[in-house]
């Protein structure tokens, strides 16, 4: 007999979900418009109210022993149900049949009630709150507990057959995985410890921080052991979490490098909605898509196609199921996740409080490991999830798009939050500043927000042809996700309002995120943070949500210290003020570096205007070299062939102008003699700006630190990532130049990894050469 666990709202959704997919019905965040409510009514509801009561059963259904679990609202008396919905639609409009999901979720609740007490009967109660009349209407059934069980054992029959098919997967899956060695010869230096830990760390259930420098295969040494992991039964699935699309690809090869050494496993790459929607204008509502029209009628017949045929789903198998049976290809990648073993995706489908996965986080911790790939990113990434930002020009486009005589509701919550503006902004005026922060969050404004959203959700599909449905619907999700993370704010948190070119920005800035991040991670079972470059360890544990005894490791590069020469150049200033006087010493020391031998090189600028700059000068000065520059805007296509023009067989020197800390400054992969040196000037500090300041007196205040946390180490980091460029194999050999007098610094030097201890200070242009040809000649 096999053996299912599956909550009650998992097993309701997907057995009777009909219907389409239509964004204007997006729900504001459960934790501010349902918990709270949720605790309001339950306290009203007098002693004889247990709230958030437990529920679990064991139920035989087909040959399959079903855990059914879920929680229930309330339970009155031992014998009545309570479930609470919130919900923004018009109290007339709400009727017994209202939802009937909500009825089949209360069933289900109430027959394992009545089952695990012996009731032979059961009251159903079901509440709805009107969150913007703030009335309340509640329908009651009663039934037996015999009706309830033929319910739900006709619920739990029609999934048997997925859960059968999971159980059968599952059983070939494990066995594979338990006949699967390690699908190369051969570790690489660093490669088996590497793997060893994370084993360790998913069995044991704990958080790993990992440097691990490019050669060692990070991929691999994290895939390969978590899946054996799963293999014992530890975990149920692992998320490799990663910022970029390329980092995504080397995920999906390693995983099918281990299938074709005999693996049966089943992963999906989530690809983000805009980019893999069909349409030329997303629109995700049923008049006008057809992929959302009837989505949910179709969804169960696409899953079990592709599941009998598809291990390794990614964004072109997606898109090919999608079409063939006329679904959104986004939604249909993140229902078919829920039987997938691995799941490749950004790391907003964890940490983003507006768009983490919820079929899988919403309701609990899961046996999940995390495999977090350059983790480095995820410090700026995780600012930006958790802080959120309203304009006044978005709200007053909105305003004068609507009729006053048939929008009045709408409008008056719109003014509502331009009032509030209009007092900030008053506030501004009287202080004498373009800034205000404040500690505190800004109540009134918060609540006018959350207001708007209820009236905005209610408006949207009744107005499907307005010429403000797009202006209206933007401000929307805005909002909602405004709200959402007002409910994160805390001491970690100011909110910054700014004006600027005539607007008014109101922004809730995250300076800390790393109690939010930990919260996330326990989410799951285990977790592995990860990068090339995480130096020094402690600081990237700190902020990252780590605690004093989280484990960190730190592995050495796997090639050869020799392969690279690393030159620094401090006999040259490039702080901000000394920019204009160092640009001829910069040029010649840039020329330097390429003279030794022709091939194809990078330089990397802290700014676009910088790089213009010396850009502009070496051209005039050198026009006999090749050279192409980073833009500040470059779609996919553009910086593709950017990257193409570096080609091992060039005849001539190729230099390409880059920005550090952008695109072409990591996860580039350039082996061989495609790349063959490197310059990086500049020690990657960020301008001085408002918000870095603020998150630099908060770290000084908070530990003292506040310049090495807000400029030095992510500046240094850039460093790091922009040299990393260079050796990608074993046999690559090239030149690094460090231009900037920084760089001898015993701060900057502290944060050298040990591979660059052979690092040999230049005094002159001269030497630069000198330097460079000798390496060149005994190569």
């Amino acid at each position: 007999m096999r053996n299912m666990r599956i909550s009650v709202r998992r097993l309701v959704e997907f057995v009777l979900r009909s219907g389409s997919i239509d964004n204007r019905m997006a729900s504001s965040n459960r934790a501010l418009e349902g918990t709270k409510i949720h605790q309001l009514l339950q306290k009203s509801a007098g002693d004889e109210y247990q709230a958030e009561v437990s529920l679990k059963l064991e139920r035989v259904v087909d040959n399959i022993a079903f855990l059914l679990e879920g929680r229930a609202d309330g339970i009155i008396k031992g014998e009545i149900i309570d479930e609470i919905k919130t919900t923004e639609t018009p109290m007339e409009e709400i009727t017994e049949d209202f939802r009937p999901l909500h009825w089949a979720q209360l069933i289900c609740y109430g027959f394992i009630l009545a089952e695990t007490t012996k009731l032979d009967k059961v009251t159903l109660q079901l509440t709805y709150y009107q969150v913007l009349d703030e009335e309340i209407k509640q329908f009651q059934r009663v039934m037996t507990r015999s009706e309830m069980a033929l319910f739900v054992d006709d619920l739990l029959s029609k999934y048997a057959v997925w859960a059968k098919m999971s159980a059968a997967w599952e059983m070939k899956r494990n066995k594979t995985i338990q006949e699967l060695s390690f699908p190369y010869n051969s570790y690489r230096r660093g490669q088996r410890e590497l793997a060893i830990a994370v084993y360790r760390t998913a069995m044991s259930g704990e958080n790993l921080f990992c440097e691990a420098p490019t050669g060692i295969g990070k991929t691999m040494s994290t895939l390969f052991p978590a899946m054996k992991a799963i293999g014992t039964g530890k975990i149920d699935k692992i998320f490799y979490f990663t910022a970029k699309t390329i980092t995504r690809q080397v995920a999906e090869d390693a995983l099918e490098e281990m299938r074709r050494k005999g693996l049966a496993a089943r992963s999906v790459t989530i690809t983000a909605k805009d980019k893999i929607c069909f349409l030329d204008e997303r629109k995700c509502e049923p008049d006008h898509c057809q992929f959302a029209r009837g989505y949910y009628d179709r969804l169960n017949e696409a899953l079990f196609d592709m599941l009998q045929s598809e291990e390794a789903i990614t964004r072109p198998i997606v898109e090919t199921y999608a079409r063939k049976h006329t679904l959104c290809p986004f939604e249909l990648s993140l229902d078919v996740a829920l039987f997938c073993d691995a799941i490749i995706c950004d790391y907003n489908y964890l940490f983003d409080p507006v768009i983490y996965l919820k079929r899988f986080f919403a309701e609990g911790p899961g046996k999940y490991t995390f495999l977090v790939d350059e983790v480095h990113n995820l410090v700026d990434r995780a600012r930006s999830m958790f802080s959120a930002t309203l304009r006044k020009s978005l709200i007053m486009q909105v305003k004068r798009g609507l009729d006053k005589k048939l929008n009045k509701r709408l409008l008056n919550a719109i003014n509502a939050m331009n009032r509030e503006m209009i007092s900030l902004n008053k506030k501004l005026t009287e202080l004498g500043k373009t800034v205000y922060v404040n500690k505190e969050k800004l109540v009134d404004w918060n609540e006018a927000i959350l207001k708007f959203t209820f009236v905005a959700k209610e408006w949207l599909p009744q107005n499907n042809q307005s010429e403000s449905q797009a202006d209206v619907l933007e401000l929307y999700f805005e909002s909602l996700r405004y709200v959402a993370i007002a409910e994160c704010y805390d001491e970690r948190y100011v909110t910054q309002v700014t004006r600027s070119h005539g607007d008014l920005e109101i922004k809730q800035l995250c300076l800390d995120p790393a109690f939010l991040l930990s919260e996330k991670l326990k989410l799951g079972d285990s977790s592995v943070l990860f990068s090339a470059t995480l130096r020094p360890i402690d600081y990237y544990t700190n902020v990252l949500g780590g605690e004093k005894d989280t484990s960190r490791m730190i592995f050495s590069s796997p090639f050869k210290q020799n392969n690279m020469h690393l030159l620094v150049a401090d006999f040259i200033s490039t702080k901000y003020q000394m920019r204009e006087n160092s640009l001829e010493s910069v040029v010649g020391a840039l020329f330097a570096l390429i003279s030794g031998k022709k091939g194809n090189y990078l330089f990397f600028f802290p700014s676009f205007l910088y790089l213009q700059n010396v850009y502009e000068l070496f051209r005039e000065k050198y026009p006999e070299v090749q050279v192409q520059k980073q833009e500040t805007s470059m779609d996919e296509e553009r910086r593709e062939h950017f990257l193409e023009m570096f080609q091992a067989d060039n005849e001539e020197t190729l230099v390409g102008f880059c920005v550090l800390g952008g695109v072409f400054s990591e996860g580039v992969d350039l082996r061989g003699d495609r790349l063959v040196g490197a310059a990086i000037v500049g020690v990657g500090l960020a301008q001085l700006n408002y918000e870095s300041d603020l998150i630099k007196d908060y770290y000084n205040k908070s530990i003292g630190r506040g310049f090495d946390y807000a400029y030095q180490i992510p500046g240094m980091n850039k460093v790091l990532q922009a040299v990393g460029r260079v050796i990608r194999g074993e046999a690559d050999r090239g030149v690094v130049l460090l231009i900037e007098e920084r760089f001898s610094a015993e701060r900057y030097r502290a944060l050298f990894p040990a591979h660059w201890n052979h690092a040999k200070t230049v005094k002159n242009i001269h030497e630069i050469s000198r330097e460079v040809s000798e390496f060149w000649q005994n190569s």
